[in-house]
């Protein structure tokens, strides 16, 4: 390859890291130094931007995916949930290969519901990344850390992602089209956080269940899934007199 050739293709990366483009939210709130919640664009890997939801608490918080209405159908074929859909400042899924780029290093998880009796909970997981397409999109998570929620998510921890146009899930029949969804399911889920909006009671497992919350004949009114950069833990520093 030519020196000229080679330019070309460094280029647009040089042009994309003086831009100074952020990468997730947490990126907006430094930049910027907002502090306002809504809907910003960033830019996960040199590409196109992706608009998101960024909640600015506590340095800024990448919302992956949100459940609030019911107006959004979340039982998708496998490239939609590749690529991701819905609105950001709705309802919507970010896509499994924007939450791979922006998880080369894990990120903190928190996840928040709320019941229709107006109860809300949360579970918080100190490490949490995606793998890339070629391994299925898998999930790594761990460093449970509860909210009043209790654990449903640990129990998924190293799954591939399951749609019901491509089954991963170690049952023996399509979890994703037994439970309308798709998720990293495994035999078959404890949550089902894009499962059928059902306000409230559903059949077992088909709804947005956190199974030790709620159970798995509760569907939930809303459900968020967030990340931002792990937190480097405080180190005490004796000073003597």
């Amino acid at each position: 390859m030519t020196p000229v050739v080679l330019l070309l293709f460094v280029a647009p990366l040089l042009i994309c890291s003086k831009a100074g483009r952020p990468r997730d939210c947490s990126d907006v709130h430094l930049q910027r130094l907002q502090s306002r919640s809504g809907v910003y664009t960033i830019y996960p890997a040199f590409q196109m931007g992706v608009q998101v939801y960024c909640d600015m608490k506590d340095g800024g918080w990448t919302v992956i995916q949100t459940r609030k209405y019911g107006s959004l159908n979340f039982y998708r074929p496998w490239d939609q949930f590749v690529g991701g859909f819905g609105d950001a400042d709705g309802e919507y899924w970010l896509g499994l290969e924007n939450m791979h780029r922006l998880t080369p290093k894990p990120r903190e998880l928190l996840v928040e519901m709320e019941d229709f009796e107006g109860n809300k909970a949360s579970a918080r997981y100190s490490s949490f990344s995606v793998g890339g397409e070629c391994g299925g999109y898998k999930l790594t998570v761990s460093g449970f850390k509860d909210g009043g929620a209790g654990d449903s998510l640990t129990y998924h921890n190293g799954m591939k992602f399951t749609t019901f146009d491509k089954d991963q899930d170690a049952n023996g029949s399509n979890c994703a089209k037994q439970f309308l969804g798709g998720w990293w399911y495994k035999n078959c889920h404890l949550s089902n956080p894009n499962g059928l909006y059902a306000w409230g009671a559903s059949t077992f497992g088909v709804g947005i269940n956190w199974k030790t919350w709620k159970g798995h004949n509760y569907s939930l009114k809303s459900f968020t899934m967030k990340i931002r950069p792990g937190r480097k833990p405080q180190v005490a520093v004796a000073i003597k007199s």
